[in-house]
């Protein structure tokens, strides 16, 4: 039984890229956001004011998506999968 555990450690490396593949598998590919749109309410270009975003398009490996965030608000990024709807 020696024999076993003494390769099974050359083995262990394979644990980190099935975790990485299953992780963008199952949760998709992280897609930046490019363009946006925004309720301008008098304050302009204003980096402080409070914007309520209309539709966000995000740019990435599976190109872009746009979306119509219900709640305003527009993250970074945002994980797409390869056949989702546009």
């Amino acid at each position: 039984m020696r024999l076993f555990y003494s390769y099974a450690r050359y083995f262990i490396w394979i644990v980190v890229p099935v975790a990485m593949w299953a992780a963008v598998e199952f949760n998709g590919l992280p897609h930046f956001r490019w363009q946006y749109s925004w309720v301008d309410q008098g304050q302009g270009y204003d980096p402080f004011a409070y914007r309520h975003y209309t539709d966000c398009t995000f740019w990435g490996p599976y190109g872009t998506f746009k979306i119509y965030p219900a709640d305003g608000k527009c993250a970074w990024f945002q994980l797409f999968l390869v056949g989702e709807d546009r």
